[in-house]
């Protein structure tokens, strides 16, 4: 082992001891919210804090349906050093305005302090209890990097020039490879060189995220999203067409590479782990499966491997008082298919049923470690509702909601103020049929489905001015159950 690892687990382990002393004497739980782009972390965290503090439909949150949960309450921000997660500010986007929020750019954090009322093995109720809950919300990008700390610069190159010549990367990637046959990893290095590689790259991987094939799999998680980073020479390398153990020659430009690779893995990648992924003790990852199905079999293919990357980053396994001292573990993780709201009631087992197909590999193996592993089909905040409509003499399950303005079915185009009733079409209801090419078509364009990625407006809330707003959802109640069910007892 490096001296660098020995470094990084010293100061894990002495982080790790400060707050197990702490926990003693106020319970915490640290939650992490990721998921990959477009996924909804914003959106979930919101309506987490909005359910917890107000209430809803939750019979199988048992501690708010037993009447155990006395309240939630937003406490100051844990820590000096990192943004505050702009809730009031998210909160007025949704309840008021009936917008999304912005998405995730930068790690943020929520703290919320939970009384309620235990219970001995008699059944009694003892007085209140108190449980802090950290809220930590960082981009699915910045995880995907977490790979990196176990691979060299030669094996990451290799690795991501193979890839970006398969299925639809290879024509995202038609710039870039053009520039890349130009370059010689032993010719001297050339910072001009070594821009535009990066520049190029980095446009591959912009073009790969936003295009309709929302492919997943998308490190260096910075360089599409580099923050105050931008034009930072640890931001100013790519790959280069080497073999997995090639050795870089002094002074080249594969050692210009590889030293900034490295430093990139050294002050941004390892930090993130050490101060915020490795003290996390539960996760949740939101997944956009109906966004992967519609793109197609490459963006499912991407979205598997990227799924399998982001389990092999957790430290996952069942905590002990020794690994919670010196190597905490993540032991509960939840993988939740959002915007199950897009589709008929009727298939969201099969919806979840396919995002446990897709992680099932890397399922296996976190429960094998011992830690507890679950998949679930959610809408953090359900903005249809459904119906029945008329074709001929048959009935057929709608969903009705309030497009955004511009969004199109055929040739329709939205105002985004009608709220139109439109058939989502059914998933199969075997896994493998769905993530088959063409196994799912329920396209905005019309097929056998009307949905596909239409975007719906958040719903208009009817209440008075003497109660709680309350945000719809589908099995949020099952979501804090699972994440918090056991620390509520």
């Amino acid at each position: 082992m490096k001296v660098s690892d020995l470094t990084h687990e010293a100061r894990i382990a002495a982080a790790s001891i400060l707050e197990v002393a702490g926990s003693a004497l106020h319970p915490t739980v640290r939650l992490g919210v990721t998921g990959l782009s477009r996924a909804g972390k914003t959106v979930f965290i919101t309506a987490l804090v909005n359910t917890l503090m107000n209430g809803g439909r939750l019979p199988l949150f048992r501690a708010y349906a037993e009447g155990r949960l006395i309240g939630a309450q937003l406490a100051p921000q844990p820590d000096d050093a990192v943004p505050r997660f702009a809730i009031e500010e998210h909160l007025k986007a949704l309840l008021q305005e009936r917008r999304w929020p912005e998405s995730t750019r930068r790690i943020s954090e929520l703290r919320l302090v939970l009384e309620f009322a235990s219970e001995t093995f008699f059944g009694k109720r003892r007085g209140s209890t108190f449980l802090t809950l950290d809220v930590v919300d960082y981009p699915g990008e910045w995880l995907l990097d977490l790979g990196l700390m176990g691979k060299s610069y030669a094996q990451w190159s290799a690795e991501t020039v193979a890839m970006s010549r398969t299925g639809a990367r290879g024509k995202f990637a038609k710039g870039w490879h053009k520039h890349l046959a130009t370059l010689d990893p032993l010719a001297p290095e050339s910072e001009t060189q070594a821009k535009e590689a990066a520049d190029l790259f980095t446009a591959y991987l912009r073009t790969a995220r936003d295009a309709r094939d929302t492919l997943s799999a998308l490190p260096p998680g910075r360089f599409l999203m580099p923050g105050d980073l931008e034009g930072s020479p640890m931001l100013t390398f790519a790959p280069l067409d080497v073999a997995p153990d090639a050795v870089a020659g002094s002074g080249s430009l594969h050692a210009m590479m590889e030293r900034r690779y490295d430093a990139y893995v050294r002050q941004i990648v390892r930090p993130f782990f050490r101060d915020h992924f490795a003290r996390l003790d539960r996760q949740i990852v939101l997944v956009d499966v109906l966004a992967a199905l519609d793109a197609g079999p490459d963006a499912v293919a991407d979205l598997e491997s990227a799924l399998t990357d982001v389990l092999d980053a957790f430290r996952h396994g069942r905590n002990t008082w020794l690994s919670a001292l010196f190597r905490p573990r993540v032991d509960r993780i939840l993988f939740a298919a959002t915007k199950a709201d897009h589709l008929h009631h009727s298939s969201h087992d099969r919806l979840e049923a396919i995002l446990g197909r897709l992680v099932q590999r890397a399922r296996e193996r976190a429960q094998f470690g011992g830690a507890e592993v679950e998949v679930l089909a959610i809408s953090a905040v359900r903005a249809t509702r459904e119906a029945l409509a008329k074709r001929g003499r048959n009935e057929l399950g709608v969903i009705a909601g309030t497009p955004e303005k511009g969004e199109r079915s055929g040739t329709q185009v939205f105002t985004g103020e009608e709220e139109v009733g439109v058939f989502p079409g059914d998933l199969p209801a075997d896994p493998e049929v769905a993530l088959s090419p063409g196994g799912y078509k329920g396209r905005a364009d019309g097929g056998e489905g009307d949905v596909g990625i239409l975007k719906f407006r958040p719903p208009k809330l009817e209440s008075g001015p003497w109660e709680k707003p309350v945000l719809p959802h589908i099995r949020m109640d099952r979501v804090l159950e699972f994440l918090l069910g056991d620390k509520l007892v």
